[in-house]
């Protein structure tokens, strides 16, 4: 079964009125489907307390901005780590160039703009590709 890598903040994690909160409809999504999810960020300590990425219901994976999501090598070091393989993992994300980077390793992932928060094609994306 395919792990969902999540975008945590500005896609999960998103600002209402100053503060972060789990943006509960996309939860409600993602807990539609069985597998495991695990969000991604590149937030520092500083940046985790700010986020509340302590408080969220699933891991998170942060390389401390050493490299950014926009840099493939993230995705490389993630997939080691939690010993998968770029089939084993699809990918939302609300930076386009972290998407791209993302791809350039072979994950199959999504741009989720989080403008729009349109979570029909984000379930289409799920569905489809899990």
């Amino acid at each position: 079964m395919k792990t969902i890598l999540v975008d945590a903040v500005d896609a999960f994690v998103i600002n209402v009125n100053g503060t972060y909160k789990v943006f509960k409809a996309m939860y409600d999504l993602l807990e539609s489907f069985p597998n495991r999810k695990i969000l991604l960020t590149s937030a520092n300590d500083e940046g985790f307390k700010k986020y509340d990425l302590d408080k969220v219901p699933y891991v998170v994976f942060t390389l401390k901005h050493d490299p950014e999501k926009t840099n493939p090598q993230y995705y490389e070091i993630l997939l080691r780590h939690l010993n998968l393989g770029r089939n084993d993992v699809i990918y939302f994300e609300h930076n386009p160039d972290a998407v791209k980077s993302a791809e350039k390793v072979g994950i199959t992932s999504y741009y989720y703009d989080s403008e729009k928060a349109d979570l029909r094609m984000l379930k289409k994306f799920l569905s489809d590709n899990l």
